[in-house]
């Protein structure tokens, strides 16, 4: 897909999964706290609030493991979670769909394209959007009594694929699969010192790649959280918020993920009227085009009455609000990396833009030093201000404007950004108790006092 205007990435970019895998596996192998045990399986678990224990199961016996924190991504039927007495609920949609992954070389345009009714495929949906290495994803909407094992064999899926391409077009099969969906959750994602994450905490439908990209949010989520706690820079109340916060995204994602799934492939007579009226009013009327819903693509959510975020105490014209996810703007200075998101992430930040004193710097660089001894770390970035960087400042130049636009600040104002990209809080002025108090609260410091009350 194309990059958005003055973004460094694009919004999507499309991948096979074995790409991304490879990937994970290449920077585990760099990082030499991660060991990858081949062919070892976790066969029992046990936890309580001290730890959990696992057993592991190889070719040359069995042994097991003790942890104080364990991480759970099995999967979406997670024996882990099974083992454990555990539940996912929510809704089974009953409707099958067969993949086709084929190469073939072709001047189709690079973008998704969804056919409701397809003529080539009458009654049913299709799919096609591209991948690398000229592999192109082929969904057909099968229908509940379609035998699986039937659909994936060549000589059935060939005929699909020239009703829609056409007899003379060459192309080779690469992949084919036939799956079900469900939308469901758990309902708590923590499990004494257990965290589910991934499609073992959360699934929802293949439309709009919310599965990976809500599973991804997950991982940014709780992964600087533990490392505040594991650390001794956060209470372990701090943990609790992933549960809270990524609740919050997983039924977001649902809520869309069906009403995706309730337009495209409708099962009763209301939903089918509305889709189709939508459709042919989409043809003279712009508006009824907000209305079509091939699968709204997945989107970091905002985190909506966290306990994290600081309430705003200033005026604001925008809606990147505390608990929303940074957008990203081209940036000179600094590290040279053109571009705002690459100067947050991993730990706190401050985003500063202002006239201030000399006394006011170097107060909020004293700050960032006291934080900094306590093992928190606080980067300021300095948006269009004169003078040399600090021990702990970054200077920046929005030298297209793009930032003050997308984030107020024209003027004067000030951002708190979480380790993952969230902003924490924001103000109209800079005040140092306010900061640190805010810092405090997205640590959780308050509720481990409100545990303790």
């Amino acid at each position: 897909l194309l990059p958005e205007q003055d973004h460094k990435v694009p919004a999507f970019i499309n991948l096979q999964q074995y790409y991304m895998e490879e990937f994970m596996v290449q920077r585990c192998m760099e990082l030499p706290q991660i060991e990858l045990r081949w062919l070892h399986k976790v066969t029992r678990v046990s936890t309580d609030d001290s730890g959990a224990a696992i057993t592991v199961t190889t070719r040359d016996g069995d042994y097991q493991l003790t942890c104080d924190y364990l991480l759970v991504a099995d999967g979406a039927n997670s024996p882990i979670r099974d083992s454990l007495g555990l539940q996912s609920r929510g809704q089974v949609f009953e409707d099958r769909f067969l993949i086709a992954d084929i190469i073939m070389k072709a001047d189709f345009p690079a973008e998704r394209r969804f056919w409701f009714d397809a003529p080539f495929h009458p009654g049913q949906s299709t799919l096609l959007h591209k991948q690398a290495d000229n592999v192109w994803r082929i969904d057909f909407q099968l229908g509940w009594d379609a035998d699986p094992e039937e659909e994936k064999k060549l000589e059935n899926i060939r005929p699909r694929v020239e009703a829609m391409l056409g007899k003379d077009r060459e192309w080779e099969l690469e992949w084919a699969s036939v799956y079900t969906f469900r939308c469901r959750k758990m309902d708590s994602f923590i499990h004494h010192r257990a965290f589910f994450i991934g499609d073992s905490a959360h699934q929802v439908s293949p439309f709009g790649a919310r599965g990976a990209n809500g599973a991804l949010q997950g991982v940014e989520n709780l992964g600087w959280k533990l490392a505040a706690v594991i650390q001794g820079r956060a209470p372990a109340a701090l943990l609790q918020t992933y549960d809270t916060e990524r609740q919050h995204g997983a039924r977001e994602n649902i809520l869309h993920s069906t009403r995706a799934t309730d337009f495209m492939t409708p099962k009763n007579h209301i939903t089918r009227v509305f889709r189709d009226t939508v459709l042919d009013m989409s043809r003279q009327f712009p508006f009824a085009r907000t209305l079509v819903n091939s699968g709204r693509l997945s989107k970091p959510c905002t985190y909506e009455e966290t306990p994290l975020s600081t309430p705003d105490r200033g005026a604001f014209n925008l809606a990147l609000r505390p608990g929303t996810p940074c957008t990203d703007a081209p940036v000179s200075g600094g590290n040279g990396s053109g571009w705002l998101l690459n100067h947050l992430g991993g730990h706190f930040n401050v985003l500063l833009r202002g006239e201030f004193d000399a006394g006011g710097i170097t107060a909020l660089e004293q700050l960032a030093t006291r934080l900094r001894e306590l093992g928190i770390q606080l980067t300021i970035l300095r948006v269009n201000a004169p003078g040399e960087p600090g021990a702990h400042t970054v200077h920046i130049t929005d030298h297209k404007g793009v930032l003050a636009e997308r984030y107020d600040l024209q003027t004067a104002g000030v951002y708190l950004i979480r380790p993952d990209q969230h902003v924490a809080a924001r103000w109209r002025q800079l005040d140092l108790q306010e900061l640190e108090a805010a810092v405090q609260r997205a640590l959780g410091s308050h509720l481990q006092e409100e545990c303790a009350a």
